[in-house]
């Protein structure tokens, strides 16, 4: 047995919310640029075609009833997607990415990627953004691959360019309590040879990178710099890690710079890389763009 189902248009569903939001016909009918009779008419027409009653109008207030809150709820979803789908269209017409991809080595502040995608976020034109955080030539892979169409790298692979964005510095540390803060003097490679040193894989699966000194007999290798930071903290090694990545650590004396006559600090550039700078979208540059903003008003606050 066929029913009369209601069609209902986002029109008209876009229209009761305008008189709920505003509170009455005539703010309403102002905030849709239309006449406050088009207004009535058209919740007029829509509460003849719904089995429930919608409105209630109280002095010059119109009021939502129980079922009215129901179905408006569920229309403002429709109203947002809708709006969201209009929104996207004009962007692809402008060539507007609707997701950039960033690969970016697992040594970049994390902070300071926080502040870049935060500041993205108003220019972002809702697009999506891709996170690929890697490490050494995994970072090269995605942009050969075609998987980012922008990178943060500690080399441009070759034959592109990059622009430098910030330098990183490494800190060869322990846990106070290991052997190596107990041996009264400055330490040689020879004294870190017979300790465990802890360093991250690279994530590159064609051709795999090493990077710092790598002497040490036993060395442990683990997929994730954080897993690094916990087992030094924990007192089961050493490793050279990004000074940014563990202040807290430093601050609260979990971790301690080892007193080596040399080689207790390096320091790794980091290039921004785009996959094809002639043919990069707004979203991808405004997203460099922010990338860049912050990394130079870091370097400006410590200089």
């Amino acid at each position: 047995m066929a029913t009369n189902i209601p069609r209902i248009s986002l029109e008209q569903w876009a229209v009761l919310q305008a008189v709920v939001d505003e509170g009455s016909f005539a703010r309403a009918a102002e905030s849709l640029n239309k006449s406050q009779s088009a207004v009535s008419y058209t919740l007029k027409s829509m509460q003849e075609q719904l089995p429930v009653e919608m409105l209630i109008i109280r002095g010059r207030k119109a009021e939502l009833t129980e079922a009215g809150e129901t179905l408006l709820r569920r229309a403002r979803v429709l109203i947002e997607e809708a709006l969201s789908l209009e929104r996207l269209a004009a962007n692809l017409a402008q060539d507007w990415e609707p997701e950039v991809r960033l690969a970016i080595e697992i040594i970049f502040p994390p902070e300071l990627l926080g502040e870049a995608l935060a500041a993205f976020i108003p220019e972002s034109r809702s697009s999506r953004v891709q996170l690929i955080e890697s490490v050494l030539s995994g970072t090269h892979e995605a942009l050969v691959n075609g998987k980012a169409d922008l990178i943060v790298t500690n080399r441009p692979p070759p034959g592109l360019l990059g622009q430098p964005l910030l330098s990183i510095e490494f800190v060869a540390v322990a846990h106070p309590q290991h052997p190596l803060h107990h041996m009264g003097r400055e330490l040689t490679e020879q004294d870190l040879r017979t300790h465990r040193q802890f360093v991250v894989r690279d994530t590159g699966i064609k051709r795999s990178q090493d990077a710092g000194w790598l002497g040490a007999e036993e060395r442990w290798t683990v997929s994730q710099l954080k897993t690094s930071i916990q087992f030094v903290t924990r007192g089961l090694g050493f490793a050279w890690l990004p000074l940014e990545h563990i202040r807290q650590e430093l601050e609260t004396e979990m971790l301690k710079p080892l007193p080596l006559a040399e080689g207790g600090s390096r320091h790794e550039e980091l290039y921004l890389v785009f996959a094809n700078r002639d043919s990069t979208g707004p979203a991808t540059q405004a997203l460099a763009e922010a990338l860049q903003r912050v990394c130079r008003d870091y370097k400006q606050a410590r200089q």
